[in-house]
């Protein structure tokens, strides 16, 4: 096989799981389900995480994903300063995944 067509064969492989583990949208059904079942913890303690190391922040939106079998709560917000940060939260445990400005 030539380089020609060893190189786009070889980059469609590799292409090939990101597509699959595409992060999915839980609905609000699913949501409720998940609360109450205990899998994932309540909104309002999620939503506090996110704002306890932004004192005077505000939420502007939120959204529950599936992502390679984990729930994560990913919430956009405006800190004091007006800064835009997005942070993500490991919807079972509260623990904290990310905490990055929003550029």
């Amino acid at each position: 096989m030539n380089a020609k067509r060893y190189i786009p064969l070889l980059i469609g492989a590799l292409a090939l799981p990101v597509t699959l583990h595409a992060d999915d949208e839980v609905g609000p059904d699913r949501a409720v389900e998940l609360l109450n079942s205990g899998k994932i913890r309540g909104f309002d303690e999620l939503n506090a995480a996110a704002l306890a190391s932004h004192p005077g922040a505000s939420i502007s939106e939120t959204e529950l994903e599936e992502f390679l079998g984990r729930y994560i709560y990913s919430v956009e917000l405006r800190d004091a300063a007006g800064v835009r940060r997005d942070i993500e939260i490991n919807a079972s445990t509260g623990a904290i995944l990310s905490d990055r400005e929003d550029t």
